[in-house]
């Protein structure tokens, strides 16, 4: 007998339809195994990137979830990039760091899920900055307590860095057994570049006639740490959090104790407040990256060597 469907079912069959195959579209998007001969890796943001394309080489494809020009504190996945998270075979974050990212692998990632914050030890949000008399940090003095959790800014530490390419480099070689040592090649070489790096850093901030930098905000205190300097935070460990009025007028007070000629800036936020403060103590601003996104040329190496220059003129090192 046949079964004639009304038109009500018809309807409903083809939205079921449409659903479906509006999420498999979802599911196959940029990071979704379009290359069945190489890894699909998809990185949270760009140092991460960085790490997987120069470690990989030519046996990764790279896929990138926070786009060249955005702040990645604040990144929103859009449905394409869920389903980019839950079709790689290797994602590669920083918990912590972008909580919709931290939530789409919690219920996508499984065990392809790379941590990079768990290879090494994350440092305190105040580490790196001023201590004044009677040892509290500036960071508690502004009020900032909300900020004292983990410093997520890993990469701006070379020898850290190269420490995650290593382990990125195993977890590389699990996904792709044939090429495993073609990978720790490649991690074994860009530490050599990393540690020339850090080699530079250290001897071109060895002797400088000031340490204190007075940064748009504390994206900088494993820099800071490493090569003995003292890092001075307009805002705390997201960029967008607002000074209060009390903190800019701290930030003033300590830019001139310390006779600071230059109040640093970052590329994906406004200047204002930097420029404000700048204003206020007769300094210039410059451009100090954080390098949370990809710089404007080169990589980021180059944009590490750039901030050393930047640092070397600003605190008036021999």
């Amino acid at each position: 007998m046949t079964v004639r469907a009304t038109p009500r079912a018809l309807a409903a069959a083809t939205a079921a339809l449409l659903t479906v195959g509006g999420l498999a579209a979802c599911s196959s998007g940029d990071g979704g195994g379009k290359d069945p001969d190489r890894v699909d890796v998809v990185a949270a943001f760009y140092p991460l990137q960085f790490l997987a394309e120069r470690i990989g080489g030519d046996r990764v494809a790279v896929g990138n979830l926070t786009k060249p020009g955005a702040e990645p504190h604040d990144l929103e996945l859009n449905p394409r990039q869920v389903g980019e998270v839950a079709d790689a075979e290797l994602i590669v974050y920083l918990t912590g760091f972008q909580p919709a990212v931290d939530e789409a692998v919690e219920q996508n990632g499984g065990d392809r899920a790379f941590d990079v914050a768990g290879v090494v030890p994350l440092l305190d949000g105040t580490a790196g900055g001023h201590e004044h008399e009677g040892g509290a940090g500036h960071e508690e003095e502004a009020g900032h307590e909300e900020e004292g959790g983990r410093d997520p800014h890993l990469w701006l530490d070379p020898t850290r860095l190269a420490t995650v390419g290593d382990k990125l480099a195993e977890r590389l070689g699990r996904a792709d057994p044939d090429h495993a040592a073609d990978y720790t090649a490649r991690a074994g070489a860009l530490r050599t570049e990393l540690t020339k790096l850090d080699t530079a850093y250290a001897e071109g901030l060895r002797t400088c006639q000031r340490r204190e930098i007075v940064t748009s905000h504390t994206a900088f205190g494993y820099l800071a740490e490493h090569y003995q300097l003292e890092q001075i935070g307009i805002s705390g460990l997201t960029p967008e959090s607002e000074p209060s009025p009390q903190r800019l007028a701290e930030v003033a007070k300590e830019a001139r104790e310390h006779q600071a000629g230059t109040i640093f800036f970052e590329t994906l936020v406004s200047p204002k407040v930097a420029e404000t403060i700048a204003r206020e103590v007769g300094a210039k601003t410059a451009v100090l990256d954080p390098i949370e996104g990809p710089p404007a040329e080169g990589d980021y190496l180059t944009a590490m060597r750039a901030n050393l220059q930047t640092l070397r003129t600003a605190l008036d090192c021999s």
